[in-house]
């Protein structure tokens, strides 16, 4: 292996490393009233879209096996969190979007959620790093959007 392919390499594990370190860190805290972080994230998800998803696009942005995805949606419709919609555009497809409940569960959740976040990256990282780490991760998502558009 090429000293750049080791360093690539060495680059994911150090992501990865710290990805399940803050996410355990996270888990931890009491900030989810009886949400998980996973149904956390789909609402998160949901409220950073300008228009309703489609259940395979919101699959794109959550790490959860489509059908594990769909079981989930169908709890959270039922909890009255998520509502289907026909799609305008394809009358057999259905597309997601927060009800009102959903819309303040999350926020009520995203503000600990989001303080918690800002305690831990903001004692490992100055502004500047904070920065970096925000336009490197950017870079390797566009890039794999690119590779595979929505």
């Amino acid at each position: 292996m090429s000293s750049s392919s080791r360093r690539a390499n060495d680059a994911w594990e150090a992501l990865m490393t710290a990805h399940a370190v803050l996410m355990k860190r996270f888990a931890a805290q009491d900030v989810w009233q009886g949400y998980t972080m996973r149904e956390y994230d789909v609402l998160y998800t949901l409220s950073k879209c300008p228009a309703p998803l489609r259940l395979a696009e919101l699959n794109d942005y959550v790490l959860l096996s489509q059908p594990a995805l769909s079981r989930m949606v169908d709890r959270l419709v039922d909890r009255g969190l998520i509502a289907r919609s026909r799609d305008p555009r394809d009358g057999r497809g259905v597309r997601l979007s927060l009800t009102s409940d959903g819309r303040e569960v999350q926020r009520r959740i995203g503000g600990r959620h989001a303080a918690g976040v800002a305690r831990a990256v903001k004692s490992a990282l100055t502004e500047e790093e904070m920065c970096e780490l925000q336009r490197l991760c950017g870079k390797l998502a566009a890039q794999e959007r690119k590779a595979t558009p929505l």
